[in-house]
């Protein structure tokens, strides 16, 4: 069964590993894509480059906060997700970069509606969608707090699981 462990652990370190490397690839494209819209001058098309830039960064970050997650969560602290407390940590860290990436694009959308005035529903939609995933996302940790009351235990244990990091 140990054997089986580490396998799992080995292949989330492989999939944290190309998370990163996915990182690293966005943050190189979107700075040659935001290098070359200064370089073509100050205007309004420099701007929307570099805002196609930021969303691209922002994916890179998505990326990024996903190959630590899973780098801490399921290989250093080699976590089990059972208990609510893990589950509303665990599923946090990634509603963060993804409310945040979900806002930068609809602001990309925005910028982009401008030229195009159809897409400005879909801009719209994915701003909604930020809406409704920050209330759902407020929901589900008001309903897990219930949850981590009846098993205060698993609270500490999520605590003494924090010291690996240090």
């Amino acid at each position: 069964m140990k054997a089986i462990r580490y396998l799992y652990a080995a292949i989330h370190a492989l999939m944290a590993l190309a998370f990163a490397a996915a990182s690293l690839v966005l943050i190189v494209i979107a700075a040659r894509a935001g290098w070359g819209a200064v370089l073509q001058g100050l205007d309004l098309p420099a701007a929307e480059a570099i805002i196609e830039a930021v969303g691209l960064l922002a994916a890179a970050v998505v990326a990024l906060q996903i190959s630590q997650t899973v780098l801490e969560e399921e290989v250093i602290r080699d976590a089990h997700i059972g208990a609510p407390t893990r589950v509303r940590r665990f599923l946090s860290r990634f509603m963060v970069v993804i409310v945040v990436a979900v806002a930068v694009e609809g602001l990309v959308a925005t910028f982009k509606a401008r030229e195009t005035p159809g897409l400005m529903l879909h801009a719209s939609a994915m701003l909604g969608a930020v809406g409704l995933l920050m209330a759902g996302w407020g929901v589900f940790i008001r309903l897990n707090r219930y949850a981590e009351e009846l098993e205060p235990e698993a609270m500490a244990e999520a605590k003494r699981e924090d010291s690996k990091l240090k």
